[in-house]
């Protein structure tokens, strides 16, 4: 599970790399400024949690069981924020409204703060 976690955390980083960079050149003439910082919101909590996943990977006090309850909040929780963010903050260039999707945002904000504090608690318990 490890290395599914380290693989899953190296994977979100460089997709994290790949769409700042994108939206720095790319965007950066497309989107207004409000638009563009909420995209790069969505890159920084993604790189943010993509690094979490390396140190959870790479931690010998932590549980497999505990390490792989993270993996699923992290990867649902990124798909759930930055995923919803990337859409809202670029839907004048897509012509779709995904207005209607909003409340997804914070349901991924919950999972990825879950995902910090869950492992928290559990060494909090060690003895």
């Amino acid at each position: 599970m490890e290395k599914k976690i380290l693989l899953l955390g190296l994977v979100l980083g460089a997709i994290a790399i790949i769409l700042g960079a994108f939206a720095a050149h790319g965007l950066k003439n497309k989107l207004d400024v409000s638009a563009l910082q909420s995209f790069e919101t969505g890159v920084k909590y993604q790189m943010y949690h993509a690094l979490f996943l390396v140190f959870v990977a790479s931690s010998n006090l932590l549980s497999i069981e505990v390490k792989t309850k993270v993996f699923y909040m992290v990867f649902v929780g990124v798909l759930l924020f930055s995923g919803s963010i990337y859409l809202l903050s670029t839907q004048g260039l897509t012509h779709v409204n995904f207005k209607k999707i909003g409340f997804i945002t914070p349901i991924g904000g919950l999972i990825l703060i879950a995902g910090w504090v869950y492992p928290l608690i559990k060494l909090i318990a060690l003895k």
